[in-house]
């Protein structure tokens, strides 16, 4: 008998006793998988491997069917690349070209995914918005040394240069790194703002316009002084349009300082004069009515005072009045003490005689007082009547 399989054999040879194989099948009675095929496992049937040609090492599979594959070529059949490689043709998988930034790429056209480390384009190349490559480590980038505030934030290194440049400037700044501040402007808080000169500064004379740490005007023209160039220098005064400064013209003497308020169809004027004005307005507000020039020394002064150095002068002069108002009371007081004092004091009434001195009554304010007291002379002796006699050793007495 041929004993054939049932399942891989299409028949034998009664005479040879070889059994006929049908594709996939071999051995002696057909019950093997032929090269290339691998037994399902349910019905035990020869199953193509169909390894890629490609991908695959050779056509054979293990008894799963799985195929050996090639470097970077990955699945059942090898027909895929595996992750961190692409098909850089219909025979071969390359490694993703990500310079170290990227794991993973598209695995058709090769182009990275996920750049890391800042880091952008198809093969994480270049440096996001922001940031510019530097040497070491190849590829790196970093972050620029540029303000949002002050530029675009963008940068970029020149041929040969090693320090990185701010694309573009903002309006009012300058520098490499945009942190200055341009022709024009001034700091002020780290911010760059615009000097404020009236006008009356050229930029041409003054490029600078104004002091970069301050925004204090330099050059101010057209007769014009102080911080912004708002004054007039002395000698110079507004005119009636407070747009130019123009010379004064010399005066033959004083006349009393006049102010007038007029409308179109006003028949009255309303005169102030400097005393009313010293008087009932502050030195502020007079500024503010009535343009003061620099050159008046006078109202100029009266200006410059502050209501601070006002009021310290008024407590100063309160003060010097409240002292002096108490050393004129207490001199009063002791006055009148030393009166009353010299009113009541005690006193004898004394009667001269031929031969001796009598002290006919004592007056004293303060009762009980002791008489004894007032003598000082310790050999003088009172009578019972209350007579004193004085004795010395002379006897003479000149009245």
């Amino acid at each position: 008998l041929c004993n054939c399989s049932s399942v891989g054999s299409a028949g034998c040879n009664r005479t040879t006793g070889q059994c006929h194989c049908l594709p996939g099948y071999t051995g002696p009675h057909c019950h093997s998988c032929a090269r290339g095929f691998f037994p399902e496992q349910d019905t035990q049937q020869c199953q193509p491997c169909g390894c890629s040609p490609a991908g695959a090492t050779s056509d054979q599979c293990d008894h799963s069917g799985k195929c050996q594959c090639k470097v970077g070529v990955t699945d059942l059949k090898c027909d895929r690349c595996s992750e961190g490689y692409y098909r850089l043709n219909e025979t071969t998988c390359e490694p993703c070209q990500c310079n170290n930034h990227s794991q993973t790429c598209d695995s058709s056209t090769g182009t990275c995914l996920d750049c890391q480390e800042n880091t952008k384009g198809k093969h994480c190349e270049l440096c996001k918005e922001g940031f510019y490559q530097i040497t070491h480590p190849a590829h790196g980038c970093q972050h620029c040394p540029c303000s949002i505030v002050a530029s675009t934030g963008t940068c970029h290194i020149q041929p040969g240069e090693t320090i990185p440049r701010c694309d573009r400037c903002k309006q009012g700044y300058t520098g490499l790194n945009c942190n200055q501040c341009d022709k024009g402007y001034y700091n002020s808080d780290s911010i760059c703002v615009r000097c404020k000169c009236n006008g009356n500064v050229d930029p041409a004379l003054s490029p600078s316009v104004c002091r970069p740490d301050s925004g204090e005007c330099i050059g101010c023209l057209y007769h014009t002084t102080g911080f912004h160039c708002e004054l007039c220098e002395e000698g110079y005064s507004r005119d009636p349009e407070g747009t130019n400064c123009t010379r004064k013209e010399a005066t033959l003497g004083p006349e009393p300082t006049e102010f007038a308020t007029s409308a179109p169809n006003a028949t009255k004027a309303t005169s102030f004069s400097t005393a009313v004005l010293n008087s009932t307005l502050s030195p502020t507000t007079l500024q503010t009515i009535f343009p003061i020039s620099p050159s008046d020394n006078s109202t100029s002064a009266f200006a410059d005072v502050s209501w601070t150095q006002f009021n310290i002068i008024i407590l100063t002069v309160i003060i010097i009045v409240v002292v002096l108002l108490m050393g004129f009371v207490g001199a009063v007081y002791m006055y009148r003490e030393y009166q009353n004092r010299k009113l009541n004091a005690p006193f004898w009434t004394i009667e001269l005689k031929e031969d001796n001195i009598s002290f006919s009554s004592y007056h004293d304010s303060i009762p009980n007082a002791d008489v004894s007291g007032l003598l000082e002379d310790d050999g003088n002796e009172v009578a019972p009547n209350g007579q004193l006699t004085l004795t010395t050793p002379m006897h003479n007495y000149k009245a």
